[in-house]
C-alpha cells in the first residue's frame, strides 16, 4: 500500500502549486500582473471579492514565506499519497477540494464577524473609505491612525491563501483511516496518529480563539478543513452502509 510512484492528483497539485509561486514571484516584475488581486480569497464584502477565490486560494501561498508552501506540498506528499490510492484519483481530489471550500467557508465567516464586531463602533464613511482605499494604503505602506480602522483594514484587504484547509483535511481523513499509524513529532518523537491529529487540533483550536497580535495564521481554515473532512467521510460512509 505504501509503495509505488507518485499518484497523478498528488504530483500535479504539487506541480500546480509549485507553478503558481514561482508566477506570483515573476510576474508583478515580468508583467505587471498580481495574481494574488484575483485568486487570493477576500471577505466577501471586500471590493476585491470573487466567489472563485473560494478554491483559487488554495493554489497560491506566501511568496514571501517559502516555510508557507514547504510544509503544505510536505504534508500532501507524505499524507495525500495513500489516501489516493487508497480511494482512487477522482475521489481523492473531490475530498480535497471541498475541504478546501470548507476551510475558506468557515474562515470568511469568522472574519465577518470580527468585521461585524468593529464595524458596529464605527461610522460609515470611515468604513467606505477603509473599503475603497484601504488596499491602496497598505500598497504604500501605510496605514490608518486609529486602531479600528486600521485593524478593519487588514481584515478586510490582507487576503487568505494557502492549501492550508484542504491538507488539514487530509491529515483528518489519514488520521480516520489509519489511526495508529505512527508520527514521528519533530522527526523524533513517535505518537500514533488519532493522538497527534487530536492534539493538533486542540492547538488550532486555541491559537484561533485567543487570537494573538501578529499571529497571521488562519487557524480556523485549518478547523474548518478537519470538520468538513469529518463531515464528508461520514456520509461517505452512511452511502456505503446503505
Amino acid at each position: 500500500m505504501f509503495g509505488g510512484s507518485l499518484p497523478p492528483v498528488v504530483k500535479n497539485l504539487m506541480i500546480i502549486n509549485g507553478l503558481m509561486y514561482l508566477a506570483a514571484i515573476s510576474l508583478p516584475q515580468t508583467t505587471g500582473i498580481d495574481i494574488y488581486e484575483k485568486m487570493a480569497l477576500y471577505p466577501i464584502d471586500s471590493a476585491q471579492f470573487h466567489p472563485i477565490q473560494f478554491i483559487t486560494h488554495l493554489f497560491l501561498h506566501s511568496k514571501y514565506d517559502f516555510g508557507h508552501i514547504l510544509a503544505n506540498m510536505f504534508m500532501l506528499f507524505i499524507l495525500g499519497i495513500h489516501l489516493e490510492r487508497a480511494w482512487g484519483s477522482q475521489k481523492f481530489l473531490i475530498y480535497y477540494l471541498l475541504t478546501g471550500f470548507g476551510a475558506a467557508t468557515l474562515h470568511v465567516l469568522v472574519i465577518q464577524y470580527q468585521i461585524s464586531e468593529i464595524a458596529q463602533n464605527v461610522d460609515q464613511q470611515a468604513l467606505t473609505q477603509v473599503i475603497n482605499e484601504g488596499r491602496n494604503i497598505l500598497l504604500q505602506n501605510k496605514q490608518f491612525i486609529d486602531p479600528s480602522l486600521a485593524k478593519l483594514n487588514l481584515l478586510y484587504n490582507i487576503p487568505t491563501v494557502g492549501a492550508s484547509g484542504a491538507v488539514f483535511g487530509v491529515l483528518l481523513a489519514f488520521g480516520m483511516l489509519w489511526p495508529n499509524m505512527t508520527f514521528y513529532f519533530y522527526f523524533l518523537f513517535p505518537i500514533k496518529a488519532k493522538y497527534f491529529i487530536t492534539i493538533y487540533a486542540l492547538a488550532e483550536l486555541c491559537m484561533g480563539v485567543f487570537n494573538r497580535p501578529g499571529d497571521n495564521v488562519a487557524h480556523f481554515a485549518h478547523l474548518g478543513g478537519m470538520l468538513f473532512g469529518f463531515i464528508i467521510l461520514k456520509y461517505w460512509k452512511a452511502q456505503k452502509a446503505q
